[in-house]
């Protein structure tokens, strides 16, 4: 299957067929002047944050994204600069939306948190998400500050796919949402119910598919900034009020991005800086990793369109970096080493759909007891994920399994439709340390295969290192290769390497998963005492 992005522009719902097209959009300098200037590097963020929010509250920029069907869902980001990032918290405490997502004889796989939106309302200083849920309805969820506690303000008849939020400034909320035919709905002032919804606007046949919408207000006039997946982005403008009519201007198609055998950027934000300077925040279909940041200057027409800031007819891997404020401290770094230190898990973290929280716990160290008993990994809940680092990196485990039971499989998996892992057998009182591959799902996320051990080792003691090594550059499959240790200082290689599928329509890209599940009884546990994902 050709995966080459500029040629398959996707949708959830189907594939387009593809369209050809020159991108739209200024150049800028590439002589010395540009050179010197102090500059950041595409993507922004090389983890895999999808279908961006962003906006700026004073100081401080937040931007949300897509998490399916991890718990908890829809993470906030924090940046001072646009450029440097930290994961904040997460508007969506828990997958609440009904038993699949709990993994109680049902799957929410590639369900859940979609492209969303996230707004703060100046007059009552609050932050609000809206996202819909499974086409059925949509969810407002609203907090004082990022990091929460979020709770749930309202449920909406109505399913706002794809749905961006605008507080107007005279203190009235909108949404534009909507796939080929995009609408208007306006709520109550307390954002707890829909007023009215109209539709504004009817994607043309020759341009096929509009999604992602972002609603704006700027010099009085209305914008809904939309996505053509996976290859361009559009946008439409109103001078006559929220509800149209909406005439459409296209800001790029086709347009080769920063990340080499990467897609083209879509589907994301703009946001203006406290000097005034603009800029678009997308992301780039970049599997196996997933679906990376990526941030480009904007400049506007005199009659009001936005212009995307090219370096030689392409989003640039560089650019000048944003003139912004000293940062009041420098931003949690998304990699590094955690010991589960304190009473919670800190931001980076996401559960495989909700966990059973009488099963884990933190504090010297992650202890996960086990909490389903199977032999398919996608139905075991409590598996903890972590976004991988690009473009390689590598996420070592130090684990204690002296309470494992017989039958207890636990270890550290790359975690996708198409997964491998390393980690802990336990059977007849002996424990081996294996290495796993052949999970996996079908298109329908319906599990096909739990799996193959493909080499193992015995193991004493009651402690033992795991590593993983992804490489997630995208392109042609991708290697990953599993080691352990008994000492934490001699890794030894265990069995071939796993070839990372890069097929788009999982969506969500692959992340390192601690793991610990039953196959006859529950009751056993694994401490992991250090968790450390690194980069070279």
């Amino acid at each position: 299957m050709n995966l080459s992005w500029s040629h398959h522009a996707l949708t959830r719902r189907r594939t387009l067929a593809a369209a050809t097209g020159l991108a739209a959009g200024a150049l800028l300098p590439t002589g010395p002047a540009f050179a010197a200037a102090a500059q950041y590097t595409n993507p922004v963020i090389w983890q895999d944050f999808a279908d961006i929010d962003v906006m700026r509250v004073g100081d401080t920029y937040y931007a949300s994204a897509s998490t399916m069907h991890y718990s908890p869902g829809a993470p906030i980001l924090r940046s001072y600069d646009l450029v440097n990032w930290e994961i904040a918290g997460h508007a969506v405490p828990a997958l609440d939306f009904g038993a699949k997502y709990d993994l109680n004889g049902a799957r929410g796989y590639v369900r859940g948190i979609w492209a969303s939106s996230l707004a703060y309302r100046p007059s009552n200083r609050t932050f609000y998400w809206l996202g819909q849920i499974d086409f059925a309805r949509t969810y407002l969820y609203t907090a004082t500050a990022v990091e929460g506690p979020w709770s749930r303000l309202t449920t909406i008849s109505t399913p706002y796919y794809d749905a961006g939020l605008l507080v107007d400034t005279d203190d009235t909320l909108y949404v534009a949402y909507g796939n080929t035919t995009i609408s208007v709905a306006q709520l109550s002032r307390d954002g707890r119910t829909q007023v009215r919804t109209q539709e504004v606007f009817r994607t043309p046949s020759s341009v096929g598919t509009l999604e992602g919408a972002r609603f704006y207000k700027i010099n009085g006039q209305y914008y809904i900034f939309l996505t053509r997946p996976a290859n361009g982005q559009y946008i439409l403008k109103s001078s006559n009020g929220p509800f149209g009519p909406y005439t459409m201007r296209q800001v790029l198609l086709d347009l080769r991005g920063p990340i080499p055998g990467g897609g083209v950027p879509h589907q994301g934000g703009l946001v203006r800086t406290q000097s005034g300077a603009w800029y678009y925040m997308a992301f780039v279909d970049a599997y196996p990793g997933g679906r990376m940041p990526a941030l480009a200057p904007v400049t506007w027409t005199a009659d009001g369109w936005p212009v995307v800031q090219l370096v030689d007819g392409a989003w640039g891997t560089t650019y000048p970096s944003p003139a912004v404020p000293a940062p009041p401290r420098q931003v949690t770094p998304m990699t590094g080493v955690d010991t589960f230190d304190g009473t919670s898990l800190k931001p980076r973290w996401e559960w495989n759909h909700n966990p059973d929280n009488t099963r884990w716990s933190v504090g010297n160290g992650l202890t996960l007891g086990t909490a389903t008993v199977t032999h398919d990994l996608y139905w075991a809940r409590n598996t903890l994920t972590h976004r991988i680092q690009g473009p390689t990196s590598t996420a070592t485990v130090q684990l204690d399994h002296s309470a494992m039971r017989d039958g207890d499989r636990a270890g550290l998996a790359l975690l996708r439709d198409s997964s491998a892992w390393i980690g802990l057998k336990r059977d007849g009182g002996a424990t081996r340390v294996v290495t796993v591959t052949g999970l996996t799902m079908d298109g329908n996320w319906n599990t096909t295969g739990t799996g193959t051990e493909v080499a193992s080792a015995p193991v004493s003691g009651g402690r033992v290192w795991l590593r993983a090594n992804a490489d997630i550059r995208p392109g042609a499959p991708r290697p990953g290769t599993f080691s352990y240790s008994t000492d934490g200082i001699t890794f030894t290689r265990l069995g071939p390497a796993f070839s990372m599928g890069n097929d788009w329509r999982f969506f969500m890209g692959y992340r390192f998963a601690l793991f610990n599940h039953a196959t006859q009884a529950l009751g056993g546990a694994v401490r992991v005492t250090r968790f450390e994902v690194s980069t070279p």
